[in-house]
């Protein structure tokens, strides 16, 4: 299905193949790609010749003139790009000069604008017309005969080797000689680096790394082992904890690169160039190296402070430039440490995802100038003043003296961050250092082990030491068109995950059977483990998108009441096509022991009703309306019974403010985007941050109310504790009183003055036996409902009960036998206004309706 819920494979183990869509008529294409710098050079040799530039000038309608530039780009370099990404891409590049050269400006001009952009000179070349006598043949001896500038070193380090050592004396020192350069002035250097097996390192990412290496256990095992693949294993799945996916190549990669250049910056280290100045976590690194020399046998962490300060000059860092999704426009400069330390608490709460995963060599290479990172590092130069003490160590130790032989390496500068949107939010820099204790406990508890599916939007994980349950964790991609789009989108996987998990409450505490069990993480919440149904349940109360597509003549906007129910096979293969029951039943599905028949069909659809609904109440507090909505279920393995299982995020919806379709703030936007640009991606984003702040406010009660139990002794408080109970479960506060209509009236109206007296919505409910004047005393002198419940007694109950029925004119009490069905009316009146007891009530309908159900299943099975 393309609209409602086209954003996820299966979920908890799903029985649907995941396939990924592709363009129409562009094999092999997919809409949301980031350029490699290969195919950016080939773009920009093509947009060089003359007779393009001057076409691009001079039309307006210019889509045929990018279609012959997706053309030759495809005939001359071998790149496949579409017409209106090579369209994007050029606006990009434009923009990204512009914001260069304004950078430059704002900063006086003290340092080449082409730091602030890749490709700054080749876009300045073509835009002003300058040294471009040749055309594109000029352009391409610019871009692949200087590739490798003389003011460039490059560093490969092989991923699969597994030494810890790297020698100084060969290779790097005869580039550093080559090039003019003296280890001193470093600040200097251009260093390329090539990429941890594609995307880079975020901040986080690298934070993670350095608190898992920072763990003792971790520290020993790599000391003391040769062979350390094991040792990396255990980190990558320490990471896969936080929601960092990176493997033990990956991690064994940046740890070498880590070590390098700090044992490079130690080498270098002079009174002009501070080390400290130019490595970002020089200090934690530096903590881990030098342990063993400071006699530390305890097992230290990074203070997570510290981490948190350099977070902030992070953002104050992201303040000053301004980035684009597809072109790199600005990088951050930060050397790591040396052996990453174990990440064993806390998760990331956003993860910087938005990197392009390139398979070329030339596109995993990312150039960055040393001074850069100079201005950066201001904010921070005092935090390493205060340090110098702590990290230098005595000099007269013999001990001292061979750990100054063992510095003696060039690190290795690696881009730990590609900004990829216009602007970077304060808290996505800073959150780190605001982990909760709960849920670092709740990350160290976990044992996460194999990875059981993934889909569009999430990955899928068993918990090793608690069989039954898994960890679903989001990604920060949003889809659509069963993946014919797709992009990144920098911190959507919290966004989402904080949405599931509000809904998920909600419907937790409305009753509602669910395969969610508790939130794990910010990007991440532990649930049963389920076979999944492959059956999208799409629910809808207006019509609108592919409905009309399918049922032409109908009108945009027409309600449905009923609501609509509608089916889709999860087939990506063919686009979701639309079932019918009997399509269904005739599937024969069974999952997890459970044959889907009849019994199963009706369940999933009374339950589907019911959850729109609910959802629907909560949203109407708001002021917003549920249009429609897809879920899916699963079975549970253990219990064996239908569950509502995937996700219920931004994804799954369309939701409407004031009813009103252009201020839509669903996955409904991102579908429409005629192009995906960067500022269209904050947009989407910025709806669905919104989304994920008001769906929390569906939690709050928007009413408060009462039941106060009046007794007319004591001998009816089992009687009364029964209402106290089952009012409780429908979360409305109950009191119980004790007095006497016939024996003291006026107590019973003082009692009652002092309820009304409050403000506070209140219902009465009378318990009195033999001759009731509880409940008409109080219904003729009060406003507020008054519900008789008598306990009838075996002896007179028949008799007795006419006090409560048969009552003078102008009172109006209703009187109930049932404990329960007292409570349960007060929870229909205070439901018209709270909208969390008409959720309980709503569920309780069907959990009461699924109950007979099954008996009926059982009984004709003669299993009852």
């Amino acid at each position: 299905m393309e609209e409602v819920g086209a954003h996820q494979g299966g979920i908890y183990t799903s029985s649907a193949s995941e396939g990924v869509q592709v363009h129409q008529g562009l094999p092999g294409v997919e809409e949301g790609r980031h350029w490699t710098d290969d195919e950016v050079r080939a773009l920009l040799c093509i947009w060089a010749d003359r007779r393009v530039r001057e076409s691009l000038k001079s039309t307006l309608h210019n889509k045929y003139i990018f279609q012959e530039i997706s053309s030759q780009m495809q005939h001359t370099f071998g790149v496949v790009r579409h017409w209106k990404q090579c369209r994007t891409k050029y606006k990009n590049l434009k923009y990204d000069y512009k914001m260069a050269k304004s950078t430059h400006a704002a900063r006086g001009g003290r340092s080449s604008p082409g730091k602030y952009m890749k490709f700054f000179h080749e876009v300045e070349a073509i835009l002003l017309d300058r040294g471009l006598e040749e055309g594109s043949l000029g352009m391409k001896r610019r871009l692949y005969d200087g590739a490798a500038s003389e003011s460039e070193v490059v560093i490969e380090i092989d991923n699969y080797d597994n030494s810890d050592h790297y020698d100084m004396n060969g290779d790097m020192e005869s580039k550093l000689r080559g090039t003019g350069a003296e280890p001193s002035a470093v600040d200097q250097l251009q260093v390329v680096t090539v990429s941890d097996t594609g995307r880079n390192w975020s901040d986080q990412e690298v934070r993670a790394l350095i608190q898992v290496w920072s763990d003792e256990r971790v520290r020993r095992q790599l000391e003391s082992s040769t062979r350390k693949r094991d040792v990396f294993t255990q980190i990558s799945n320490r990471l896969m904890q936080q929601g960092i996916e990176r493997d033990w190549k990956q991690c064994h990669t940046k740890y070498k690169n880590l070590k390098y250049l700090y044992r490079s910056l130690q080498k270098g280290k002079t009174d002009d160039a501070d080390p400290k100045r130019l490595m970002r976590y020089y200090g934690e690194v530096d903590a881990i190296m030098n342990r063993r020399a400071r006699g530390s046998h305890t097992d230290h962490r990074v203070d997570l402070r510290r981490i948190g300060m350099l977070a902030g000059d992070a953002h104050s860092e992201a303040e000053e430039r301004t980035c684009r999704s597809e072109s790199i426009s600005s990088m951050r400069l930060a050397v790591m440490p040396q052996e990453q330390r174990a990440m064993e608490t806390g998760s990331s709460h956003h993860l910087d995802q938005w990197h392009p995963q390139d398979t070329s060599l030339g596109s995993r290479e990312s150039s960055l100038t040393l001074g850069d990172t100079l201005s950066t590092g201001r904010g921070r130069k005092r935090k390493a003043d205060d340090e110098d003490n702590l990290l230098t160590p005595v000099k007269k130790t013999a001990e001292n003296v061979n750990i100054k032989e063992e510095q003696t390496h060039v690190p290795i500068i690696e881009v730990l961050s590609v900004c990829s949107m216009a602007y970077q939010d304060a808290h996505q820099e800073t959150q780190f250092c605001g982990v909760s204790k709960r849920n670092m406990a709740t990350t160290q508890e976990l044992s996460i082990g194999q990875k059981l599916n993934e889909g569009k939007t999430k990955q899928i994980f068993e918990i090793v030491d608690q069989p039954g349950l898994v960890l679903v964790q989001s990604k920060d991609q949003i889809t659509a068109g069963n993946a014919a789009r797709k992009d990144q989108m920098e911190g959507k996987a919290a966004i989402a995950n904080k949405t599931t998990n509000c809904v998920f409450e909600l419907l937790q505490q409305s009753g509602i059977k669910m395969a969610f069990v508790r939130q794990h993480s910010d990007t991440a919440f532990v649930a049963a483990h389920c076979e999944m149904i492959p059956i999208e349940w799409v629910c809808r109360r207006v019509a609108t998108g592919s409905f009309l597509k399918r049922n032409p003549g109908v009108k945009e906007g027409y309600r449905f009441s009923p609501l609509k129910m509608e089916m889709f096979f999860k087939d990506d293969a063919n686009n979701d096509p639309q079932w019918s029951e009997e399509q269904v039943l005739e599937a024969k599905f069974c999952l997890a022991g459970l044959a889907v028949g009849r019994c199963e069909v009706d369940i999933m659809n009374r339950s589907t009703v019911a959850v729109f609904e609910i959802l629907e109440k909560a949203w109407a507090t708001q002021n917003c309306t549920l249009v429609d909505m897809k879920i899916e279920f699963g079975v549970n393995v253990k219990t064996r019974e239908i569950v509502l299982a995937d996700v219920i995020d931004n994804d799954s919806w369309r939701l409407w403010p004031a009813g009103d379709r252009s201020q839509q703030k669903d996955k409904q936007v991102y579908r429409d985007l005629k192009e995906v640009t960067p500022e269209a991606m904050q947009m989407v984003k910025r709806n669905f941050e919104w989304v994920s702040e008001r769906v929390k406010l569906l939690l709050e009660p928007q009413a408060s109310g009462r039941v106060v139990v009046l007794m007319g002794s004591t001998s009816d408080m089992a009687h009364c504790e029964k209402i106290k109970k089952a009012c409780g479960s429908y979360g409305i506060p109950c009191v119980l009183r004790v007095t006497s209509a016939h024996k003291g009236p006026d107590e019973t109206l003082r009692i009652k003055a002092g309820y009304e007296g409050d403000g506070i919505p209140t219902v009465f409910v009378a318990v009195a036996g033999r001759s009731n004047g509880l409940g008409p005393v109080m219904s003729g002198n009060t406003a507020y409902p008054v519900v008789n419940c008598p306990p009838v007694s075996p002896d007179w109950g028949s008799q007795d009960v006419w006090s409560s029925l048969r009552m003078p004119s102008g009172l109006g009490c209703a009187t109930v036998l049932s404990p329960d069905a007292a409570a349960q009316f007060a929870a229909q009146i205070f439901g018209l206004n709270n909208h969390l007891v008409w959720c309980k009530l709503r569920a309780s309908m069907l959990n009461t309706w699924v109950a007979l159900k099954v008996a009926d299943k059982k009984l004709q099975a003669c299993s009852l």
